[in-house]
């Protein structure tokens, strides 16, 4: 149980950071001048596909460090390993997608993806010792 509340308290850490970050992105494509409605949408899309792998990916270390308290370490890596290969094909499917449609500017698409690793080394510097 303690598990799956650090599951979702970071992946909510990782949702503010998409938030923040992707405001500030669609601020610098403002400021530069490319500002339209693709880099919104392509923003609001990239994110949701970062903070919907991070939880998937979360729950999957969660799930294989379960087996291997259990014993099952053969059964926890091939349980990480499984979402990894599946995690990656739907989210170049789904960016693929909507990178074709012509609706989502690519670049916006592609950089909340980058977001997530600066998001998390933030929050662990302003962490509390102890916790």
């Amino acid at each position: 149980m303690e598990s799956r509340k650090t599951v979702f308290t970071e992946t909510g850490i990782v949702a503010t950071g998409q938030l923040i970050c992707v405001a500030v992105m669609v601020g610098i494509f403002a400021l530069l001048g490319y500002f339209d409605y693709t880099v919104v949408l392509g923003g609001i899309a990239g994110a949701l596909v970062a903070v919907l792998n991070f939880l998937f990916m979360a729950i999957g270390v969660s799930l294989a460090a379960d087996k291997a308290g259990n014993q099952d370490v053969k059964g926890g890596k091939a349980l990480i390993s499984g979402s990894y290969f599946i995690r990656i094909l739907v989210m170049f499917a789904v960016l693929f997608a909507c990178a074709k449609s012509g609706h989502f500017n690519p670049i916006a698409l592609v950089l909340p993806l980058v977001f997530v690793r600066p998001t998390l080394t933030i929050a662990e510097f302003f962490r509390k010792k102890g916790v």
